[in-house]
């Protein structure tokens, strides 16, 4: 049956370009080959995801250009992290509804005219308003570049095609911060919008040149045009759950999560909102969200390891460069050039892991190992101390990015290997929401119980501080034989311990928070036994495509 296909496949390409008998034609054959749609396509994937980090370090220039404090500023980000996870699993039934070229172009015109309005706007109203709009506007970029490069590519080929999927939404991020904050230093916190312009004006015409619509995508088109039913009610109740979570995630910790009214009405409405979707969308004949793909034992497992992957990834993200700037010192531009170097050696390895696995490698075998170096270098940040050096810092994250490269390229090559091709899109929208929802609970998880640790540790390190204790004693004796008055030595040693007691504790709960991200990494590895290797290709196959 396999060969029939394949057959009728490569019948079908070779007679695209000939005329039917009632004189119409077929659409053309390829005129670009995949590479060429894959590195055009990729360049608004990085645009839009460099979006979602690049502002982080221009918030104070923000809030103090439109005479905002610094936690309204904050919805500068927020925002767009709703905006972009509402999009995000619907992205694929859009592209069945109007065609996934016409989808990918429209996200990247409408990204492209909102950065330029974000970048103009006058008051901080107006900015939230216009990073909603581009947020809903490149949420769809994510999934549907995986899903160009699912259909473009046979699966034999498709390792090196996911390896720079990968590199765009593995580096942006990790440039993001740096690049703001060179932008806003030495230009405006408005160009850091403005630099979107010129490469979205580019990525649309050179896609609308080199991109087409596969058949089943035109197939489906053909099938709406006839019969378009929408399911508004699963649309809405996805739209008002993700967006309620993501805000509940990203504000939780700076409100006091339930202790605050905010975050308990919008975490009963998220709850309610996404349950009543499960429920709807499960039992739906046209879904917005085919959850049925969860069934696929290749994809559910693989959407397990990618939201935990992702939590641990973005958690030692955001915990590194805090480590960095409160416990030793640095400034946010050192911190950010001892991180670099894990962006390096990403951009390098990626391509060496999509060619090893266009040769067939067992990428079940490449995911444990990736796995395994990403808890190493964890349980590692987990061992360092006061006293460490940047290199202390800069291997074992090193060694961690290695491990995200050896395990992301193969997770999107094997997950959507026994999945339907014409389900490419719905699965790859579902994919991007569980990375992005990964990140948000990630760093939402780390910030939370990174000033709740400290916290314990410090009462619990208070009650060995004891004024009759020798050990005390010595140390106060020692910071009090300072010349001057013996009673404001006493006070002043006595805060000086306090502040190296509260050192201590924040110290012990970064080394917590890293051992418990390396141990869910840990938790994963019996979840690759579940996978089912995707089959050996022949040396000779024919091309579907």
């Amino acid at each position: 049956m396999t060969q029939v296909q394949e057959a009728t496949g490569a019948e079908a390409s070779l007679a695209s370009s000939i005329p039917s008998f009632d004189g119409q034609h077929l659409p053309p054959a390829r005129v670009f080959s995949p590479w060429t749609v894959a590195l055009v396509v990729t360049i608004g994937t990085f645009m839009e995801v460099l979006d979602t980090s690049i502002a982080n370090v221009a918030l104070p220039h923000i809030a103090g250009s439109l005479s905002a404090s610094q936690d309204e500023g904050a919805w500068v980000l927020t925002s767009y992290l709703v905006a972009n996870a509402i999009i995000l699993p619907i992205s694929g039934w859009i592209s069945s509804v109007v065609g996934r070229k016409r989808f990918y172009l429209v996200s990247v015109l409408f990204f492209t005219i909102f950065s330029a309005l974000c970048g103009v706007a006058p008051t901080l109203g107006l900015l939230i308003l216009f990073r909603v709009l581009q947020g809903l506007a490149g949420g769809g970029l994510q999934p549907s570049v995986q899903a160009i490069l699912a259909d473009e590519f046979p699966p034999e080929k498709r390792g090196m095609a996911m390896a720079l999927y990968t590199i765009a939404i593995l580096v942006a991020p990790v440039l993001g911060p740096t690049l703001g904050g060179w932008i806003t230093d030495n230009y405006s916190w408005r160009w850091i919008f403005y630099i979107n312009i010129p490469v979205g004006i580019i990525c649309f015409f050179l896609t609308r040149v080199v991109l087409e619509d596969p058949a089943h995508i035109r197939n489906a088109l053909a099938a709406n045009r006839r019969n378009l039913r929408i399911d508004w009610t699963g649309l809405s109740l996805l739209s008002l759950g993700l967006a309620t979570l993501e805000i509940v995630l990203d504000k939780g910790q700076e409100l006091d999560w339930f202790g605050s009214n905010f975050i308990t009405s919008f975490a009963i409405v998220a709850g309610v909102s996404l349950a009543g979707a499960v429920i709807w969308e499960w039992n739906h004949s046209k879904p917005v969200v085919n959850l049925h793909l969860l069934t696929e034992r290749n994809f559910r497992s693989c959407c397990i390891i990618v939201l935990c992957l992702y939590s641990v990834l973005y958690a030692t993200t955001y915990l590194l460069p805090l480590f960095m700037q409160q416990m030793l010192g640095y400034d946010a531009t050192t911190a950010g050039i001892a991180l670099s170097p894990a962006g390096l050696f990403t951009m390098a390895l990626v391509p060496f892991v999509g060619f090893v696995l266009t040769k067939g490698f067992d990428p079940r075998k490449m995911i444990f190992a990736g796995l395994s170096f990403i808890a190493i270098s964890c349980w590692w940040m987990g061992s360092m101390n006061l006293q460490v050096s940047e290199w202390d810092m800069i291997v074992p994250r090193i060694l961690q990015v290695v491990g995200v490269g050896l395990t992301t390229v193969p997770i999107s090559t094997i997950m959507f290997r026994f999945l339907p091709k014409e389900q490419s899109s719905q699965a790859a929208g579902i994919y991007a929401l569980v990375r992005n929802e990964g990140g948000s609970i990630g760093i939402a998880v780390s910030s939370t119980l990174l000033q709740r640790k400290a916290q314990v540790h410090q009462q619990i390190l208070s009650q060995h501080i004891d004024a009759s204790s020798t050990v005390v004693q010595h140390a106060l004796a020692g910071m009090t034989s300072q010349v001057g008055n013996a009673a404001d030595n006493h006070y002043s040693a006595m805060a000086r311990l306090y502040g190296m007691m509260q050192q201590q504790a924040n110290l012990l709960s970064y080394m917590e928070q890293f051992r418990f991200l390396g141990l869910v990494i840990l938790l994963l590895l019996p979840l690759i036994l579940m996978l089912k290797r995707p089959p050996v290709q022949k040396k000779i196959e024919l091309d579907a495509h």
